[in-house]
């Protein structure tokens, strides 16, 4: 139903919309629900969570909701016509906040009057307020052109400050002055100088990020180009491209995010939309790193991608522990030392103490153990994952731990192949064994 008259929102795997291209969202207000009096078969939207941003008004559905009628919808802000202009009254007072405004809906040029009924806590003024500064913007048809006047007014900007600046003193030659006056005159150009200065560097700094912007959406593009290629060219490239093409996408996907969750933007949802980002952008790099990563890799490649809208480690915390309210494939998990890691809920435990155990019996295994970092690199992980990963073993009773001066030492658990009454007995083809021949064979 939602279809005929609005269109469809995709959403990623977390919950969250899915951008379209410069697109970035600029207000969230949760318990929103939408009506159209004039057309009796709109949608029942009640409820919902609405983002807009500078091209769009999405409307998402409750986490509670199950019926197949609330699906996220999206409405482009290029089809509102006008906005109607909020009235005080008595009756205003007394029933939830209204925000009205024109657009033509799908299907033909049929325009009708929709009402934003904001239910919950958010700030109607202040909703209203972006959403008339994004509408009048028209980002959706003016990118190129705000770039380009950016330019020509930084330049001019940039001359007219240098005339200020040049206001004091003729072009022929400054007319010194002695006394307070001159002090005085002399103070006021060095302010100005100064003045100047800053502006120019405020400028560039503009012109610094607005370039940075560029190059995250060229990426993007790069990294969605890579993406369709090797799905098209699966049969046809060999090891050696797939392996460049993968290492390019983390790249470019570390490069940054169009359009990170803030607090301003988000207000009181700003933990729970936060959390839902994290998980869509940590199920790439955890594919590559074996489903799991620590949370300080994780914590540095995200703001990296963040730019300047750096997160605390408290708020990243508290992101992962509200994944246990969300249906999102990954999950916080914390080891019994407290060291606090990222995986995937499809992970498995069993499969990595299958390669520990393949490697805890080799034959020079068996007589020295191994250490975490010889683990490590059987693994493809961190050290300090690696030991981890072998405690775990060792309390489930796969490995034995040596502690002496150079470390740790994991050596595979023969206890379960020695038989208790006559310890001298030796099963064949057991561990243990095995472990005799290799002794008896380096003595």
């Amino acid at each position: 139903m939602a279809g005929k008259w609005l269109e469809t929102l995709q959403q990623t795997s977390s919950g969250r919309p899915v951008f379209l291209e410069n697109e970035i969202e600029c207000s969230l207000v949760s318990a929103v629900d939408l009506e159209c009096d004039e057309l009796s078969d709109f949608p029942s939207l009640k409820s919902g969570l609405l983002i807009l941003t500078t091209h769009r008004l999405l409307w998402l559905p409750p986490d509670s909701s199950t019926s197949s009628t609330s699906s996220a919808v999206s409405l482009p802000l290029s089809s509102v016509s006008q906005i109607f202009s909020s009235k005080k009254s008595l009756k205003s007072m007394f029933h939830s906040p209204r925000v009205r405004f024109q657009a033509s809906l799908n299907p033909g040029p049929r325009s009708v009057a929709i009402t934003i009924v904001m239910r919950g806590k958010g700030d109607c003024d202040a909703f209203l307020g972006k959403f008339w500064e994004n509408w009048r913007a028209r980002a959706w048809e003016k990118e190129s052109e705000s770039t380009r006047s950016g330019r020509g007014g930084d330049s001019q900007s940039g001359s007219g400050s240098a005339n200020v600046s040049g206001g004091l003193y003729t072009r022929e030659g400054a007319v010194r002055m002695v006394g307070v006056s001159g002090i005085l005159r002399k103070e006021q150009e060095m302010w100005e100088s100064t003045d100047k200065s800053l502006q120019e560097a405020f400028l560039d700094l503009n012109a610094l990020m607005s370039k940075a912007k560029e190059m995250v959406m060229l990426a993007e593009k790069m990294r969605q180009k890579l993406l369709t290629g090797s799905n098209s060219q699966t049969g046809t490239t060999n090891d050696e491209e797939m392996g460049s093409k993968e290492e390019m996408q983390d790249w470019l996907l570390s490069v940054g995010i169009i359009s990170p969750v803030t607090k301003e933007s988000a207000g009181a949802l700003y933990h729970q939309q936060l959390s839902r980002q994290l998980a869509d952008f940590v199920r790439i790099p955890l594919e590559r790193a074996g489903g799991m990563m620590n949370l300080i890799d994780v914590y540095c490649l995200f703001n990296r991608a963040r730019g300047t809208e750096l997160i605390s480690p408290e708020d990243l915390l508290r992101a992962c522990s509200l994944w246990d309210k969300f249906d999102v494939p990954v999950m916080l998990r914390k080891f019994d030392s407290g060291v606090m890691v990222i995986q995937n809920k499809s992970h498995s435990d069993e499969e990595v103490f299958a390669r520990i155990k393949a490697l805890v019996t080799k034959p020079d295994a068996l007589r020295t153990g191994i250490s975490p970092s010889d683990a490590a690199m059987t693994l493809g992980i961190a050290p300090g994952m690696a030991k981890e990963h072998l405690l775990t073993a060792e309390s489930k009773g796969l490995l034995c731990r040596d502690i002496s001066p150079d470390g740790f030492r994991f050596y595979i658990n023969l206890f379960a192949d020695i038989n208790t009454d006559d310890v001298y007995l030796i099963k064949d083809h057991s561990m243990y064994a095995t472990w005799v021949r290799v002794a008896s064979a380096s003595s």
